[in-house]
């Protein structure tokens, strides 16, 4: 019969056996580092099929080293890469479609298993495009991928527009607002959360909460001349496009624009913008105004403001072809 182990001697083959896997562990490890580079020179280059090759080497190993040697990343350029070798024109090829199918697959393995955020985030936004109309083309999958989204950094106003934008295409305007809400609620002193609402509203032909929501922003920038001079944009472009505007409500429009732009030279004499605008705007008074004297007096002024704003912008043009003083 044979000799059974001693305890001792059990001990030193369980450690022997224990030291030759971390060696192993320790070889496959370096050698994927080196792979991860080579893959990431040929991701690089645009030889994403090359690179796809090296970094299905590296997936294909144990998460527990991927993990000790921060491999895991290798996840979202494996989809990027199967993204970037899919071609919308070919939809409906098997191997086109197949690419897309794992750079889904992959996205979704890397926001699952990556430990750094900003990856994480970035997989579940290459994912939600995945599903956009240039190739899946399905908004079912992209709706709980926002949601998801939204739950790890409900600051991100960007989530939120995205979702009210599949809502709005949708035509679930309701749930749409909603999400733009909920974003203006999270970032309030951030400029786009207004101007992306009162687009949304200008859209929807509420003109009421179109401006209602870029007073908003303009109170909560003070100093900046671009909030104003956007509201008289507007009322300059509900003015002179809506022809069903009572002749009253026409002129309060215009001279409601006038009064933002004048807003907006208070804080910046030369910006020319501005003055181009009420330049626009004067004229479109003149049109409606019945007195000739005022008329011409409302014309002259919109000469003289066009001409400035036209002086303006050639100065900023030379300015900007002159060659740098070294």
């Amino acid at each position: 019969m044979r000799k059974l182990l001693s305890q001792g001697s059990l001990v030193a083959v369980v450690v022997a056996v224990g030291i030759a896997t971390t060696g192993c562990s320790q070889y496959n490890g370096l050698k994927a580092k080196r792979t991860f580079r080579d893959a990431n020179g040929l991701y690089q280059t645009g030889d994403y099929k090359g690179a796809a090759a090296k970094y299905e080497e590296i997936v294909a190993l144990d998460q527990d080293i991927l993990n000790k040697f921060q491999l895991t990343p290798a996840y979202f350029y494996l989809a990027n890469s199967y993204d970037n070798l899919y071609r919308g024109a070919k939809a409906g090829d098997p191997i086109n479609d197949g690419f897309m199918t794992k750079a889904v697959e992959y996205y979704r393995k890397d926001a699952e298993l990556d430990a750094d955020p900003k990856m994480k985030k970035l997989s579940l936004q290459f994912l939600v495009a995945a599903y956009g109309p240039e190739k899946l083309n399905d908004p079912t999958q992209q709706e709980p991928i926002l949601q998801q989204m939204i739950q790890v950094d409900p600051t991100d106003p960007a989530n939120y527009f995205y979702l009210a934008n599949i809502y709005e295409q949708n035509g679930d305007y309701e749930k749409a607002e909603e999400q733009f809400l909920k974003a203006k609620e999270m970032k309030p002193n951030e400029s786009t959360v207004y101007t992306t609402l009162a687009a949304f509203y200008d859209r929807q032909g509420e003109f009421d909460k179109t401006i209602n929501a870029l007073n908003e922003r303009a109170q909560h920038e003070p100093s900046n001349p671009e909030a104003h001079h956007v509201i008289a944009t507007y009322y300059w472009n509900e003015a002179y496009k809506n022809f069903k505007l009572s002749e009253v409500d026409k002129k309060k429009y215009i001279q409601a624009g006038i009064d933002e732009s004048d807003k907006a030279l208070a804080l910046n004499n030369d910006y020319f913008e501005a003055l181009t605008y009420k330049n626009l705007l004067l004229r479109l008074m003149a049109n409606i105004e019945t007195n000739p004297a005022r008329q011409q007096a409302l014309l002259k002024q919109a000469d003289q403001l066009r001409d400035r704003a036209q002086e303006l912008q050639k100065a900023k043009q030379a300015a900007a072809a002159a060659p740098a003083k070294s």
